[in-house]
């Protein structure tokens, strides 16, 4: 029997997902378990599993679209059986950075149709105002683009800021070329991955709804440099290719210091403190279109080789939008280094339901003031940890600064 397939839930915070590619076309028998799609969602490009077995009867989302979970997006029966009941109004977004089939039929003369993310029709409040957001109303303002043609993907019909960015990014798609002698400078409205998306409400929010407050430490990394190069001097004469970098000993400072002042290890839970008994350290990890934040379960019961090992591989396939959900949600502190783009020093801002984030800075070379008083040449790394104000107070924060700098400046500690 003909049925829908409808897009599944594959991350936690996933409203809706954006398919990839097809891996099965119309006509095209599929086995249950079997892959036949790719899904971006807000995190990562996931593999789209069949259900169940049957013929691919119909495509109803098309590449580069967007739909809501548990919208359909294809029919599945087989081969020979009717389908036509099962035909939805399908509401798929249309991503902005998607171009229109080569396969479209001629504009005829009739008036163009909105977006089918804007299918449901204008949406008025009780005095006949469209609904909108303030923000999607400025944007449309700026772009000179009118509320009427527009319909709404947020609740209730209401237009907001995605709607507005879609329609502007389709029109910029169909402008006529400019002419050869135009300036080659020009102003672009570049579509937002889904990725992106998340990272500006997540990161919005959380700079406006939690109080942060910042302590800035510096340290001695000269200990640590030598062990380190003692340590992969040994490793040298294994037989494999494995090295410890800088970020491996701050991994492993961070998880130890965090098991030692477990008030950091925190969360805001309205009415209550949700104190974690485990470190689930999560590293900040760019990717080409945003960051993500993979997570190390059980950081400190790991020594300092598993944390590295553990950290790289999931660094590696973090970047190749290979994580599975559980690999980067439910962190409970977390970890960011720029040192390796020269940046001395920098506060980042708190993942929530987090209550901490460690920024870590370049080793820098630079005079300092030995035990005899002497000027001497010294290796340093400035820490800060942005803390939120309601539930890790300064000294709370202060104290796990000052254990993140004994472990690093007596770095033998970590190795047992």
């Amino acid at each position: 029997m003909a049925k829908q397939l409808t897009m599944p839930q594959l991350s936690p915070s996933m409203e809706e997902g954006r398919l990839v590619t097809w891996r099965k076309k119309e006509g095209e028998a599929i086995e249950e378990g079997e892959v036949i799609a790719e899904v971006e969602t807000d995190k990562a490009v996931m593999d789209l599993e069949a259900f169940e077995s049957g013929v691919l009867r119909k495509i109803l989302v098309q590449e580069g679209e967007r739909a809501a979970v548990n919208a359909p997006i294809a029919i599945v029966g087989s081969a020979d059986e009717s389908i036509e009941n099962l035909f939805p109004g399908v509401a798929a977004v249309p991503d902005a950075a998607a171009q229109p089939s080569p396969s479209a039929s001629p504009r005829s003369n009739q008036p163009e149709k909105a977006p089918s993310a804007q299918l449901s029709g204008i949406s008025r409040d009780e005095s006949g105002r469209i609904r909108a957001s303030p923000l999607a109303k400025k944007i449309a303002r700026e772009g000179g683009l009118p509320l009427t043609s527009l319909s709404g993907s947020g609740p209730g019909g209401r237009i907001i800021q995605r709607d507005v960015v879609q329609a502007l990014s389709s029109r910029t798609a169909i402008a006529p070329a400019p002419p050869r002698d135009a300036p080659s400078e020009e102003t672009r409205l570049l579509p937002l991955s889904m990725m992106r998306e998340q990272i500006g409400a997540r990161l919005l929010a959380s700079k406006t709804s939690i109080p942060h407050y910042y302590l800035e430490i510096e340290i001695d990394a000269a200990p640590l440099l030598a062990l380190r190069n003692e340590i992969n001097d040994a490793l040298a004469a294994l037989p494999s290719d494995e090295k410890l970098s800088i970020n491996d000993f701050f991994l492993k400072a961070t998880a130890e210091a965090a098991r030692r002042v477990p008030e950091v290890n925190v969360s805001w839970e309205g009415k209550a403190i949700r104190q974690y008994g485990a470190v689930h350290l999560a590293l900040a990890v760019a990717v080409p279109d945003g960051l993500i934040t993979p997570v190390i379960r059980n950081a400190q019961d790991k020594s300092l080789r598993k944390l590295a090992r553990e950290g790289k591989e999931l660094t590696t396939r973090a970047r190749e939008r290979k994580l599975k959900p559980e690999e980067y949600s439910e962190g409970t502190l977390t970890l960011s280094n720029l040192g390796m783009y020269g940046i001395e020093s920098f506060a980042a801002i708190i993942n929530p339901p987090q209550a901490l984030i460690l920024a870590v800075g370049a080793v820098t070379k630079k005079p300092v003031v030995d035990a005899k008083d002497q000027i001497v040449t010294g290796h340093r790394v400035r820490l800060v940890a942005s803390c939120d104000h309601r539930i890790v107070d300064g000294a709370i924060g202060a104290r796990f600064l000052q254990e993140v700098r004994g472990l690093l400046e007596r770095p033998l500690a970590l190795l047992l």
